[in-house]
């Protein structure tokens, strides 16, 4: 294969690991409207870097982080349902950041590379930045995961356990917030809930563990890559949708063996 495929395989298995075993969380604690508003507050962070004048990945996991954060706070109060504030700051983000986009002077952003993708054109640079930051994100997750999952069974148990539950949970935001930024380069802003939620999704039907499910999640996400690159070289095909289609495709094939499976 040419150099760029391979670059193209190496940064999307990591996402996609990284996605599989964040998305559990997601499945688990049903914050799929949650990854939806990141994804749409990665669009600002786009604009602010670009405005900035430095990384937009550095952009993007700001925006997202302070967002998750602004979240947190937000909720505890109780003023509005979580799915109010969500919906506020999906929007709000997002057309702040098509209003940024569209203001930006110089060389014109390329929305279409940010909303669906651009794997084909990641470099040595950026596959070195997404081993960084995967890298970190992964250490960070082991170190969360034991006091995550307790927070995630009953909140209210783990904080009489004496588990810090809002760090925990800002923590883990973060986390996601780094993740959406690397997922967009993958599958772009549009498509980044699809990554977290469904291998997760096609996992969870064979896990008996939440350990199993994060392995198997992970797994399906790095074969949804693999068959998504293989589907977009051999019929022209955008890269970041053909990968979603090959993880709903595993999901189909998971719910289809479930389904006749003898109970």
């Amino acid at each position: 294969m040419d150099d760029f495929l391979w670059r193209a395989l190496a940064a999307g298995i990591v996402v996609a690991v990284l996605s599989g075993l964040l998305g559990s969380f997601v499945v688990w604690r049903r914050l799929a409207y949650f990854g939806d508003t990141l994804a749409h507050a990665a669009l600002l962070g786009v604009a602010v870097g670009v405005i900035a004048g430095f990384d937009v990945t550095i952009g993007v996991v700001a925006v997202c982080a302070a967002v998750a954060v602004l979240l947190v706070f937000l909720s505890e109060g109780r003023r509005f349902s979580s799915d109010t504030v969500l919906g506020i700051l999906s929007h709000g983000t997002l057309a702040i950041g098509l209003l940024a986009v569209a203001a930006t002077e110089g060389p014109r952003v390329d929305l279409a590379a940010y909303l669906f993708g651009d794997i084909l054109a990641v470099t040595m640079d950026d596959l070195l930045a997404v081993y960084a930051l995967g890298g970190a994100v992964l250490a960070v997750l082991a170190l969360l995961w034991r006091p995550l999952l307790a927070v995630t069974v009953h909140e209210e148990v783990a904080r009489v356990e004496g588990i810090p539950v809002r760090a925990v949970g800002i923590g883990f935001m973060v986390l996601m917030a780094a993740t959406v930024a690397l997922a967009m380069k993958v599958v772009g802003i549009l498509l980044v809930t699809a990554l977290l939620i469904v291998p997760a999704a096609a996992a969870r039907r064979f896990a008996r563990t939440p350990e199993a499910m994060a392995v198997l999640a992970a797994a399906a996400g790095a074969v949804a890559v693999v068959g998504g690159l293989s589907g977009s070289l051999a019929f022209d095909l955008p890269s970041g949708p053909a990968i979603v289609v090959a993880a709903l495709v595993l999901f189909a094939v998971s719910a289809g063996v479930t389904a006749f499976k003898p109970r």
